[in-house]
Formats: C-alpha cells, structure tokens, sequence
C-alpha cells in the first residue's frame, strides 16, 4: 500500500461526491503532474473509473433513471472510436505516444473546466432554443458525441463524466437531472472497460496504483456526499475550473 495515493484517491473521491466532477478530471492529471508516464497514469484511471462507475451504473438501475437507448447511442459511438484510438496508439512509438496523451490531456482538462465554468442550467437554455433542429437529428447527433467521446476519454482518460454530461445536457436539454447522470454513468461503463483494457493490452496500467486510488476514493465518495450542500458548490466548482486550467496549462506547455 502506498499511504501518498490512498490519500490521493481519498482527496479526490471527496471532491467528486461534493461536486460531481468525473475522477478522471482530477486523478489523471495529478499522477501525470507527479511522475508517472502519462500513458499509465491514463490506463491507470481507466481501469479505476471502470471499477468505480460499475458500481455507479448499478444505483441508478435500481433507482430506474437509466436510458438504455440514449446510453446505447452514445456507445455505439464510443466504444468503436475507442478500439479505434486504441489501434492508433499501438502503432506510435513511444515517445509520439506521450505527446499525444499528454496534449489530449490537456485539452480534455481545459473544456471540463470550461463546462464547469458554463454550468449545465445555461447550456442547457441555449440548448432549449434549438431544440426543434436537435430533434430532428438527436439520434445521428448522440452517435457522434459518443464517438468524440471515445476518443477523447481513452487518449485522456478525461471526459466520460464531465463532459458526457454536457453533451447528454446539449442534445436532451428537457432530460431530467437524474436521467443524465444515470445515462451519463451507464455509457461511461463500456466506454472505459473496452479503453481500460486496451490500456491493459498496450501495458500502459499499474494495478496496484489503482487498488491504492479506490482504496481512498470509496470513503472519500461516501464522505463527500455527506458533505454535499453544507458548502457553496458553486464556489467549489469555480475554485475546481481554475485548478483544471492551471493543470491544463501545464500539459499543454509540456506537450510542445
């Protein structure tokens, strides 16, 4: 066990139970700002976020806000492009390999902390006023945003949550918060099993780095939905931006 990523996954587990970003925002780029090679901070997370959303995935079942014909849309986008992604990576050499996950890091970090920025209620009223056009193209659209996806979410780790979320909010602008979530979660659950194991297939994933994070990042979930409304999630979520924009800046430098 190493006490310096259990904390880590604790530190984010709480973040995301208070706020809803998706772990990948904040673990990927804290190991690849750490050290670790950032193809295996990548796979690492992947295989992380494939464990934990299972769990995710399994509430909302329950709970029935899943639909399984929006999250199939969305996978049969995602889970294609991330095979895809997957064979691309295969056949870069080692260090092209690094400046292309670095540089998707980047920019994956710097549009979810844009959308926190935006907010779901006001993309969701721009949306509102296209909502005729969207219509008539929803399900073609909702292909697409999962292939985007895909590509983005194995390259980066980062997206599946986040920024799934704003695309599901951008196509479905009327789809209630609860539903978003569980179609959000559901998707993310191929989409990251089919790009962690291609991690896994690449040598790109350190299981014991990711038992280290889930060992913190499940107390860390139960303690940050305690915590959920007793502090200014708006403030929260600004002060989480700006932290995602720094970072994004960082790998974006490092990527040139």
């Amino acid at each position: 066990m190493d006490p310096l990523f259990v904390v880590l996954g604790l530190v984010v587990g709480t973040l995301v139970g208070m706020t809803g970003v998706g772990a990948g925002s904040l673990v990927t780029p804290a190991l690849a700002l750490s050290g670790v090679p950032p193809a295996v901070a990548v796979g690492t997370d992947l295989v992380y976020a494939a464990v934990s959303k299972s769990f995710g995935a399994a509430v909302h079942r329950l709970q029935r806000t899943l639909d399984l014909r929006v999250a199939g849309l969305l996978a049969s986008g995602s889970v294609p492009a991330a095979a895809l992604t997957i064979g691309v990576l295969a056949a870069t050499d080692g260090r092209a390999q690094s400046g292309l996950i670095t540089a998707a890091l980047a920019v994956a970090l710097i549009l979810t902390a844009l959308a926190l920025l935006a907010g779901r209620a006001r993309i969701a009223s721009m949306a509102a006023r296209y909502e005729a056009r969207i219509a008539q193209n929803r399900a073609a659209l909702t292909v697409v945003a999962g292939a985007a996806l895909g590509a983005l979410v194995t390259l980066s780790s980062i997206g599946a949550g986040a920024l799934g979320a704003v695309l599901l909010v951008a196509l479905n602008p009327s789809m209630p918060a609860a539903r978003i979530a569980g179609v959000d979660i559901a998707h993310a659950v191929p989409l990251t099993l089919v790009a962690g194991l291609g991690h896994l297939w690449l040598g790109t994933v350190d299981i014991a780095l990711a038992a280290n994070l889930l060992m913190g990042s499940i107390p860390g979930i139960v303690l940050g939905s305690l915590l959920a409304g007793r502090l200014p999630e708006a403030l929260l979520r600004r002060l989480l931006a700006f932290v995602l924009l720094y970072a994004g800046g960082r790998l974006a430098f490092a990527s040139l």
